[in-house]
């Protein structure tokens, strides 16, 4: 499939996604949406607004912010807080899975773990309470950033 194609199908896609949701498939959404799609999530607002403007200059970085706002109340996209400076953005899971942070270079690797839903479970019935979601973040370091680390110490 060619790159014209991809990038057609892609839109296609996002304007379907879009107007499935009641909301008007804009070319500056669509753009923004196959942003997240093609990246694979878990990208700030600046990332997002860095990489929209490599194929529409003209995007501004409030009109990201109120298109995230807009998809995040439309249950398109989920906010992500992997640290205390930024907010993170990821497509709506399909699936449950958990973060893994690095500290060092601030990669952040998706994983799934079984323990983690017996664990919800566990503490919904323990306390009566009607888990919705969860989210398990777990920080370190990933193996390039340790070997670094051990490297200059």
């Amino acid at each position: 499939m060619t790159s014209t194609r991809r990038k057609a199908v892609a839109c296609g896609s996002s304007q379907r996604l879009l107007t499935g949701r009641g909301l008007r498939a804009t070319s500056q959404r669509g753009l923004i949406l196959d942003v997240i799609r093609r990246r694979g999530g878990h990208l700030d607002a600046d990332e997002i607004h860095r990489e929209a403007r490599k194929r529409e200059p003209r995007i501004s970085l409030s009109t990201v912010y109120r298109t995230l706002q807009r998809f995040k109340e439309l249950g398109l996209i989920e906010e992500l807080h992997l640290d205390e400076g930024h907010h993170h953005y990821e497509m709506k899971p399909t699936t449950e899975h958990h973060h893994l942070v690095c500290l060092g270079c601030g990669r952040v690797v998706e994983f799934c773990y079984p323990l983690a839903e017996r664990l919800k479970k566990g503490v919904s019935e323990i306390r009566d309470f009607e888990i919705r979601s969860g989210e398990i973040t777990l920080s370190g370091y990933c193996p390039e950033c340790r070997k670094k680390r051990s490297e200059s110490g």
